[in-house]
């Protein structure tokens, strides 16, 4: 018998468990470090630091991997020990569980290789919508190969268990009882300590976000994601009186011609442009889907992969320097509709009690506009249709038997088989979306009534797939492929568009959701913000460059006020155009609530700290400052307020 297990007795397949865990994170752990070798940072200190942090938080993990079969070693009569029952368990949990983590590590990879991070609150919504994820992965990876590389290592990792006698003696060997009290009470202490004492925050110790990241446990920070998908402001942020940060708020947000109402706890103001009646355009609303600035040529890009945007770019209202506010499409979609900054954890558009707030429709809608959400996947994913029902939209989708809550009054119509050349894992493609919303316009033009459309592209996604022939890049094959296929389709809607009675009078508007990447060693990548935003076909004397630094929420108070349109407002946003407006940008991840203005950056945290930078645009990099008194202030009353008003269900 091997002298190993021959020393842990019953506990001996747990012992073997535990140190193969702890083995293969820790080659993860090289493989990351290895993966992003000119990013992490190679100090002595740090490398120990990064490996010792991340075997405590291993450590942590497997125990409450292993607490099932703590209880079960420890529980089970020594008369049953090796019984057929107790062989069939072993064999099967043991078998199942070391499936499951292989493949788990398997899927960090993958994780990893687009999101440089490790599983985060992104692989919890992936955990939720299974339908796209499952086709997304088979079209993006070959499954096949990847199940049975699973399943053959994970027989290897057993094969090696039971060559090692770890079975045998698991099935051999009795426990006496204080043997199992101690490992039980110590599975039990380790387990109440990581529950109460540790968090995944704590294993960010490094100013070199990848440091943080690989020092983490990937399944440690799934479950800690899984846990604060929602954070209240005050309870995890640095925050000042209620008073004071409105009394900052109203006043950054007065210039816009505003007349406040009364409550102190409001930013619900009137704005008023003009004293005419101008005109109801029509407004068609794009949201592309990770279309980072760094695309464009307009921006440096060498690839000519958006030679139709470029050329927007010139004639067109065209947004220089705008910054998403996250890094997820549901964080655009917040910013776009609500103008509001990033709130602390979960996007709005997926929190609960996000019905009939005060978005951008309730501005068409004062003025008898019909407002429609376009998606070519089921907008399900995501609580987009939800939201958006929820909010004064009728909803476009590709229904795959989802259903809307009886409490969404909206009318929901499904986009037809006969209506789609091409479909993957996220949806239709952008082409056949862009079709579908010029066939309600054409509908909405007959009706005579003035349309707002809001249209959510899907194609520049992983797998990257989209109709053949269309373009030089074979569909499938990168990024900057799906890139240039929607730059193709944006052609195709407004060379059809053109043909239509009811062109002339419709504004198109054209932005980015979030960039493509938002990885970085620093504590925010700034650059990985920077998308592009286009308002098109406005008279041509109005076309012009905006290089003032601003935000997506920034965006409809702009064009209300290009519009000069009198309306109620809600909005954080403001009107870019003004000759008062004061530059700046709000972004944030679900953990991190950051204002930039010009060079110089908050950057809020929870645990409440703070950090402020200097940023160099050059190499897009931070320098730590001394903290800013008024502007941390002033960063706090942003992210506060909001938060205030959603909670406080005041954003009615």
């Amino acid at each position: 018998m091997n002298k190993l297990s021959s020393k842990y007795g019953r506990y001996s397949l747990l012992f073997h468990f535990i140190l193969w865990f702890l083995i293969l994170s820790l080659l993860l752990r090289i493989a990351f470090f290895i993966w992003q070798y000119d990013e992490v940072s190679w100090n002595l200190i740090s490398i120990l630091r990064t490996f010792l942090t991340g075997l405590f938080f291993d450590f942590g993990t497997v125990v409450f991997i292993s607490l099932c079969s703590i209880f079960y070693y420890s529980l089970m009569p020594n008369k049953w020990i090796g019984s057929i029952l107790d062989k069939v368990l072993v064999y099967f949990f043991t078998s199942l569980t070391v499936f499951i983590l292989v493949f788990t590590f398997f899927a960090e990879l993958t994780f990893w290789d687009e999101f440089k991070t490790r599983f985060n609150f992104i692989a919890v919504d992936y955990l939720i919508y299974t339908h796209e994820v499952v086709a997304n992965i088979k079209q993006s990876y070959p499954l096949p190969l990847l199940i049975g590389g699973v399943l053959l290592l994970s027989a290897a990792f057993l094969f090696l268990f039971h060559q090692r006698k770890a079975f045998t003696t698991t099935f051999t060997s009795k426990a006496t009882l204080k043997t199992r009290l101690s490992v039980l009470s110590s599975a039990i202490i380790v387990a109440l300590f990581f529950s109460f004492f540790i968090t995944n925050n704590q294993a960010e110790w490094s100013s070199n976000r990848y440091n943080s990241e690989i020092s983490k446990s990937g399944i440690y920070s799934f479950f800690a994601a899984f846990r604060n998908n929602q954070m209240k402001y005050v309870d995890f942020y640095t925050s000042i009186d209620n008073d004071k940060a409105f009394g900052i708020i109203r006043k950054k947000l007065a210039a816009d011609n505003a007349v406040y109402a009364k409550n102190d706890y409001s930013i619900h103001r009137k704005i008023t442009d003009s004293i005419a009646s101008p005109k109801n355009k029509n407004v068609v609303f794009i949201l592309v889907e990770s279309l980072s600035g760094s695309f464009l040529k307009e921006f440096g890009n060498k690839e000519n992969i958006t030679p139709f945007l470029d050329s927007l770019a010139q004639k067109s209202i065209f947004f220089e320097d705008l910054y998403a506010t996250g890094t997820r499409t549901v964080r655009g979609m917040e910013a776009v509709t609500l103008c509001i900054p990033p709130t602390p954890g979960q996007s709005i558009v997926k929190r609960p009690h996000n019905q009939n707030l005060y978005t951008v429709s309730n501005v068409f809608k004062s003025r008898n506009y019909d407002c429609n959400f376009f998606y070519g996947g089921d907008g399900y994913f995501d609580n987009m249709n939800a939201y958006f029902g929820g909010n004064g939209f009728t909803i476009y989708d590709r229904g795959r038997g989802s259903v809307l809550s009886d409490e969404i009054k909206t009318v929901r119509h499904n986009i037809n088989d006969n209506e789609v050349t091409f479909e993957n894992a996220w949806g239709i493609c952008d082409q056949d979306i862009f079709n579908k919303m010029l066939k309600v316009a054409d509908s909405q033009s007959k009706a005579g009534k003035p349309f707002f459309n809001f249209v959510m592209t899907t194609s520049n996604h992983r797998p990257f797939t989209y109709p053949s022939g269309k373009i030089d890049i074979p569909s499938g094959t990168s990024r900057e492929g799906a890139v240039k296929y929607t730059d193709f389709a944006l052609k195709e809607l407004f060379k059809k568009a053109k043909t239509k009675p009811w062109f002339k009078n419709t504004v198109f508007v054209i932005i980015a959701d979030h960039c493509a990447s938002s990885a970085g060693k620093d504590e925010i990548d700034v650059a990985n913000y920077h998308i592009p935003a286009f308002i098109v076909n406005l008279p041509e004397n109005q076309n012009q460059k905006i290089a003032k630094q601003c935000s997506q929420i920034d965006l409809w108070p702009t064009l209300f006020s290009l519009f000069q349109w009198n309306y109620e407002s809600d909005f954080f946003g403001k009107n870019v155009l003004d000759a008062n407006f004061e530059q700046r940008a709000l972004m944030g991840t679900y953990r991190k609530l950051v204002l930039m203005k010009k060079d110089k950056v908050m950057i809020l945290s929870d645990q409440k700290k703070q950090a402020f930078y200097s940023w160099n645009k050059k190499d897009n990099s931070l320098k730590a400052l001394t903290i800013d008194e008024s502007f941390l202030e002033e960063t706090i009353s942003w992210y506060q307020t909001a938060d205030f008003l959603f909670t406080n269900k005041l954003l009615k």
